[in-house]
């Protein structure tokens, strides 16, 4: 069954009347979007999943810069493009021109929200700064993303998702504990900022129906990896140690890691003292629950590499798909290491519906990661595919009041 078609469960079905209204809790709202690359396109996307009419502009000559960052490519564009702009209409301006700048001007007279990234200090951030865009549209919603954020001595610096998890302790965090450090592989920089600053612009449309204004809201890749700490950051507050990489390992959970079987790993995930009694009896070692170096979470942290090497040594043994098998039915979490292609061949994903078709006008049918959140037990459709540069360039103008000839002189034809 198609996923956008599958009835939900008799706990969460809607009733009729909840059924005739579609999971889009953001239609009506108008949104334009001046940003590139990840973190402000993925707000953006996640902005038009919920209903939001989103305008993407674009600069003729190229368009967004993620359009070219491949291979891989599917059709014309490449799959980095594809992933994060869906349920968009694609228009193309010169912002740095006098019509272009006007033309957006048009677009936000009945906007909602805007979202850019422009560089500090920028032509164009001084072009659509917030204190004059507030004196003209008192209910726009603006939300900037940055680096680094709006202040400090790192405030004008550039960066990219790699940069931001260099910079702010992911990559220190993330590797083997005797190998280099390494990034980790989601571009967490980008996409931390971008569903905070989600967070951020969903809050002020919820506020401005309160004081009828709008407001500026910023985030920072730097910022939303600091948030993102959480129990590393508290506990190097209470130590003053630098913790250091720990592999697949937790730092304050023992065992709570990938283990290697005869055929590759999977992972336990012991969080009580209970639970590791239970995996030391299904691996045939009661006596471990009882050794004074193991009998509590705070000693097999401790003892992390002793009790380590103990279960390796059992491990090695069998295959995952037994280790799985015989822990699983005791209550002990444990998961095999999956693929994307096991993934998303996965029953559970196919349950949740999280993988939608959309028809592209260059590739014909193209999959797309769904929304990951469901209204009255219905997920958000993917409507429309991520639009070639400029699709929609004359159909958007034409609603801003722009006829044949101003169009041919914006778009930069004879």
């Amino acid at each position: 069954m198609p996923a956008e078609s599958r009835p939900a469960s008799p706990e969460t079905r809607p009733t009729p009347a909840e059924a005739a209204r579609p999971a889009s809790p953001l239609a009506g709202m108008k949104v334009v979007d001046l940003s590139k690359i990840l973190a402000g396109p993925y707000v953006t996307m996640s902005l038009a999943d919920l209903g939001a009419d989103v305008i993407k502009v674009e600069h003729p000559e190229g368009g967004d810069p993620t359009r070219a960052w491949g291979p891989p490519f599917n059709g014309p564009e490449a799959t980095y493009y594809l992933a994060a702009n869906r349920n968009k209409r694609s228009v193309t301006l010169d912002l740095k021109s006098p019509e272009g700048q006007e033309a957006v001007h048009r677009m936000l007279a009945d906007a909602d929200v805007m979202v850019e990234n422009f560089r500090p200090g920028s032509s164009l951030a001084d072009a659509f700064d917030y204190r004059t865009l507030s004196e003209r549209y008192p209910r726009l919603v603006l939300l900037h993303i940055s680096a680094f954020g709006d202040t400090g001595p790192l405030r004008d610096e550039p960066g990219y998702d790699m940069v931001a998890q260099a910079s702010a302790g992911l990559m220190s965090l993330t590797g083997e504990p005797d190998g280099p450090p390494v990034k980790a592989g989601y571009a967490m920089g980008d996409l931390g900022a971008a569903l905070f600053g989600l967070i951020g612009v969903t809050s002020a449309l919820v506020e401005r129906e309160r004081t009828g204004r709008g407001q500026y809201v910023t985030t920072s890749l730097y910022e939303s990896q600091l948030a993102l700490h959480i129990n590393w950051a508290t506990g190097y507050f209470a130590t003053g140690e630098r913790p250091t990489r720990l592999g697949s390992g937790h730092p304050s959970l023992v065992p709570y890691q990938a283990y290697p079987a005869s055929d590759g790993h999977f992972v336990i995930a012991v969080g009580s003292d209970g639970l590791f009694c239970r995996l030391s009896e299904s691996l045939g070692h009661p006596e471990w629950a009882d050794d004074p170096r193991f009998a509590t979470n705070r000693d097999r942290v401790t003892h992390r590499r002793a009790l380590n090497a103990k279960l390796e040594a059992v491990l090695a043994d069998e295959t995952v798909a037994h280790w799985c098998a015989l822990l699983k039915p005791r209550g002990v979490p444990v998961a095999p290491i999956r693929t994307l292609d096991e993934v998303y061949d996965c029953p559970q994903t196919e349950a949740l519906g999280m993988v939608q078709k959309v028809d592209h006008p260059d590739v014909g049918p193209l999959q797309q990661v769904a929304f990951p959140v469901s209204f009255r037990g219905e997920r958000p459709a993917v409507r429309t595919a991520p639009p070639t540069l400029g699709l929609h360039s004359r159909d958007v103008l034409a609603e801003l009041g722009y006829d044949e000839a101003d169009m041919d002189r914006l778009l930069g034809h004879p």
